[in-house]
Formats: structure tokens, sequence, C-alpha cells
């Protein structure tokens, strides 16, 4: 397992090429092979995150069945499958973990995080959505999600969450809370 001091591509040895032994650091984002030319850039994968508040003023939470954090609180999200948009990851992954329709995704912000998975740090990029959903009862956790529920505004605090990309928007999306209205 690597930490987070660990390039991610120290990890990769061959080629993904041709299989070449001859994979070699052309600069800090990327590899080339000194066989074939290949040059193999790291970059973030995207990932999504569902900030879905009610008329209650309170926030979807869901509390995480699996590492990383597991136990910890979280927002509804995942990662962005390939041919998907934001806006249709963020629809799908609410529907996997919570069994709710997404009726809109709008873009808030995006912040970059590490996600270890499989023992593989992934480098993200979180695009958070301010999502509205249809009929909020029929919520209930699945997929990678023990729990979901609801939890008023005044009672989220950021360190509870267990990823650090969404204690930073937690903290984000509260200041702006209170800047426009008291969260009590």
């Amino acid at each position: 397992m690597n930490d987070h001091t660990t390039h991610p591509l120290t990890l990769f040895r061959y080629c993904p090429r041709c299989g070449s032994e001859h994979f070699e650091v052309h600069n800090e984002k990327s590899k080339r092979c000194a066989h074939c030319g290949f040059v193999y850039y790291f970059s973030s994968a995207a990932a999504t995150v569902a900030v879905i508040t009610n008329d209650r003023r309170e926030l979807l939470v869901c509390r995480r069945a699996k590492d990383p954090a597991k136990g910890t609180l979280d927002l509804p999200g995942g990662f962005i499958d390939m041919y998907e948009t934001g806006e249709e990851g963020v629809r799908r992954e609410v529907r996997e973990e919570t069994g709710l329709e997404v009726l809109s995704a709008d873009y808030l912000f995006s912040l970059p995080n590490i996600y270890e998975y499989s023992g593989f740090m992934v480098h993200t990029l979180d695009l958070f959505f301010g999502c509205t959903v249809a009929d909020a009862r029929r919520l209930e956790a699945a997929d990678d999600v023990a729990a979901a529920f609801f939890l008023p505004l005044s009672e989220i605090h950021p360190e509870d969450f267990g990823l650090e990309s969404v204690r930073k928007g937690m903290a984000l999306i509260l200041d702006e809370l209170k800047a426009t209205s008291p969260l009590s």
C-alpha cells in the first residue's frame, strides 16, 4: 500500500502499450517508454458529490459502508464512468446509493482529493453538484452506503466527514449558507 507521498507513477513499471520494462520518468506527470516512445500522463479521475437539501433545512448524508473512512459521514457520489457527463454521473450515483431520482444537478465547485481504492491512491477531481430529487421519502441506503438520512444543517460538522474533499466542501457550503441566512 502506498501513501500520499508516493508518486503514483512509481507503481507503473511496464509500458502499457508494448510491455517494455524501459518505462521511464519523462517529467513529474508522465512516463515515457524508451522502446516504443509511448508517453503516459497521470491525471485525476473525475468523481461527483451530491449536495441535497430539503425544505426543512436538512442535508442528505450517508454513512460509509466500506473503506476508506468506513463508518464516517459522506455525501452521495462516486466515480464518473467513461462516456458520462458529470450530471449523468451524479444522477447515477445518487440513484445507486440512495434510490432517489435526481431532477436537476447544478454544478457548484470542484476540489481535488486522494482516494484509496484497492490499495491504490487514486487522485480525483471531485465535482460538487447542488441536486434536487423526486420524492425523498423513497430514500433507501444501497450500494456502498450503510445508512442514508437527512441531518439538520445546524448539526453538520465538517470534521465528521471521512473524506478530505468532502470535509473541505462542507466547510465551503456551510460558510456560504451562514452568509446568506443563519443555520439554526
